[in-house]
């Protein structure tokens, strides 16, 4: 990062203290850095191949011709909202400040929570999705193993704690690793999606844009059986949910050079790109399906038996294999959200045993406690919630329905606080992202709509336990919050408060040899 002089370091960590918080993490990471590390979250060859059967078994072609540039769209709308957010406020646990500073203390408070529980069941959802996959393009054919709890959890226990342990021994080597990843994810969509052209029977377009419903039983129940209207909605969750987590770039803020620049572009060009190239990805394999109505019977098979069906041996298991390696990835990059928001959200008090999770390692410059909490919180999450049921629906698949209306709800607070806080004196002052307030003010509206639209369609069977989880989760907070935090919690230095933690910064700098 040559073009990262001494006068942009003194402007960032300005920015930091302005903001009552010392530079106890390194900033290694540049601008591409900062994309490739939400792009790897987002990862098309994770949710956009794992949870393929939304649409495949949904309103099939159109699922993915219409529905996926506009699912796309609806992420797209809360990324350009959160950028303008970013830009004036570039910290760590970014979200959690956000609601903070353009709100009070509670809506600060909640939106961490919304954060940070999305978070740690978004990274158990995740390595749980690369399990499956390791098992259907490997495990269960090489190896012979059976899916089995005990077989889950040691997978799951494997493969983060060696993701927790990349993210212990700095941000320079989970950058480099998260970089490889940003081009792995380009080069193996555009391969796919070549394999797939290049076996595919005929190149029916208009498949991609014919509508059918496959609810119910022709489509392997992956949807109960609806109106085709309501099927083709709800096949919008596979780009919503696939293009989730471009919040890991407002996470490493305080690790990215020139972050009031560095962190929107990284967002929104995550966002962009991600729909790009999914889209190219997506629209070959169903061109490759030899039959869409057999397709979907697969359910949530589809991709393996199109592969299968379609793809040459060898070459199916390289794919497979760039795959597996992408998926690992983007488990570590939500491995460094986490942690970050851990971090962010304890040094000013929010968790349980704040002090040494809020802690940074003086050789490593990282977050350890945080890094290695918020993994084995994933990996207990998965083994708990694998074990209890409700009627014959496991607790796991409940919760994890609600990770991302959890992760949105985080996004929408600070992107309505801001919608009325502009040019009051709580954001008077915008970063060099700017888009103006008219042009804000129509995304964070556009965003308000989203949310709504994303709520009512996760909490539709099969998922519809996700609203009284959520309702429950609503319910403990405001406990918790009247009864406990309303009087504890701080929140973040806000006015009188940063001036008197001058010597406090010093102090924690000094300690981890930043001058």
């Amino acid at each position: 990062m040559s073009d990262y002089s001494d006068l942009d370091k003194k402007q960032d960590m300005q920015v930091l203290h302005s903001m009552g918080y010392a530079q106890e993490l390194e900033r290694r990471m540049s601008q591409f850095s900062n994309f490739a590390v939400s792009f790897s979250i987002i990862c098309i060859l994770s949710g956009g191949i794992n949870s393929l059967a939304q649409a495949t078994s949904g309103a099939g072609g159109a699922a993915i011709g219409i529905g996926w540039p506009l699912g796309c769209f609806i992420s797209l709308v809360f990324a350009v909202a959160m950028a303008q957010i970013s830009s004036a406020y570039p910290t760590a646990g970014g979200l959690y400040h956000w609601g903070s500073i353009l709100g009070n203390r509670f809506t600060g408070w909640v939106t961490a929570w919304f954060n940070l529980l999305g978070l740690v069941t978004v990274l158990g959802a995740i390595n749980v999705g690369t399990y499956y996959f390791f098992m259907g393009s490997f495990g269960t054919p090489y190896f012979g193993l059976a899916d089995t709890t005990l077989t889950r959890i040691i997978f799951l226990a494997v493969i983060t704690g060696a993701q927790a342990l990349v993210n212990h021994m700095g941000i320079g080597l989970t950058a480099k690793l998260t970089d490889f990843s940003g081009y792995l994810i380009f080069a193996t969509a555009i391969l796919l999606a070549l394999v797939c052209l290049a076996v595919a029977d005929s190149y029916d377009i208009a498949r991609l844009f014919t509508f059918s419903n496959y609810s119910g039983e022709t489509g392997g129940n992956v949807w109960p059986a609806t109106s085709g209207t309501w099927v083709f909605l709800l096949g919008l969750l596979l780009p919503i949910y696939t293009i989730t987590g471009y919040d890991a770039s407002a996470h490493t803020s305080e690790e990215t050079v020139k972050a009031a620049e560095s962190v929107p572009r990284g967002m929104v060009s995550s966002v962009l790109w991600s729909a790009l190239f999914g889209y190219i990805m997506l629209c070959s394999f169903v061109l490759m399906l030899p039959n869409m109505d057999e397709a979907a019977k697969q359910g949530w098979n589809v991709f393996f038996w199109a592969m299968d069906a379609q793809v040459h041996p060898v070459i199916k298991d390289v794919l497979y294999l760039a795959i597996l390696v992408s998926q690992w990835l983007c488990g570590l990059a939500t491995v460094t959200s986490v942690s970050r928001m851990i971090f962010a959200f304890s040094r000013d008090g929010g968790l349980p045993a704040s002090k040494a999770l809020a802690k940074v390692s003086p050789s490593y410059r990282t977050p350890v406690a945080a890094i290695w909490t918020g993994s084995i919180l994933s990996v207990l999450f998965v083994w708990g919630s694998s074990l209890v049921s409700i009627g014959e629906t496991p607790v796991y698949t409940i919760v994890v329905s609600c990770t991302v209306i959890f992760l949105f709800f985080s996004f929408a607070i600070p992107i309505t606080l801001g919608l009325f806080a502009w040019g009051t004196s709580k954001w008077d002052k915008m970063g060099p992202w700017n888009l103006g307030e008219g042009m804000f003010k129509l995304f964070a509206v556009l965003s308000i709509i989203a949310m709504v639209l994303i709520f009512v369609l996760g909490i539709q069977p099969p998922n519809d336990w996700a609203l009284y989880i959520t309702v429950g989760f609503l319910a403990l907070t405001a406990i918790i919050w009247f009864g406990l935090e309303n009087r504890r919690f701080r929140g973040p230095p806000i006015g009188d408060e940063v001036a008197r933690r001058q010597a406090e910064i010093a102090a924690a700098e000094k300690a981890v040899g930043q001058v």
